[in-house]
């Protein structure tokens, strides 16, 4: 069987150190363990990379430890996945303000992968986008992209 080609946003790394939310972290880890094992083909961005850049300096230096851990793929964004992010801002789907939300997805849909990961239930998870990306996905050529939290993927 096909291995599950997915994406992780940055939300699953920080929430893979994110002891305030215990329940949340021990199913983050779960799926890193899976990842780390193989049960996947995982791959992230230099949206993801550039968000981590972002952090504070210790913070940023162990979410780039954690990542080092992870035989990840590296996506790049291109002019496709730059105008599909637009085109999911125009539609009303991701605020303008959260462009790099709207890179995410656009990123993991142009690269044909199944599924983004994320604990972002403000942008990314949730019914509205799920649907409204699949629609923009289809009238633009793209295949439907799942959108899911760690554990609607773990085993």
């Amino acid at each position: 069987m096909k291995k599950l080609r997915l994406y992780l946003d940055t939300s699953v790394f920080n929430f893979a150190l994110a002891n305030d939310v215990p329940a949340e972290r021990e199913v983050t880890l779960n799926l890193l363990e899976e990842v780390k094992k193989g049960k996947y083909d995982v791959f992230i961005s230099e949206v993801v990379i550039r968000e981590i850049n972002r952090a504070p300096e210790a913070k940023a230096r162990s979410l780039a430890a954690l990542i080092n851990e992870l035989d990840l793929g590296d996506l790049h964004i291109n002019n496709d996945s730059l105008g599909l992010a637009k085109k999911y801002i125009e539609a009303g789907i991701i605020p303008v303000k959260y462009e790099d939300d709207a890179l995410h997805i656009a990123v993991a849909s142009v690269n044909n992968l199944d599924a983004i990961v994320s604990w972002n239930f403000a942008h990314i998870v949730k019914l509205k986008t799920k649907r409204e990306v699949i629609g923009i996905n289809i009238i633009n050529g793209y295949k439907e992209i799942e959108i899911c939290s760690p554990p609607e993927v773990i085993e």
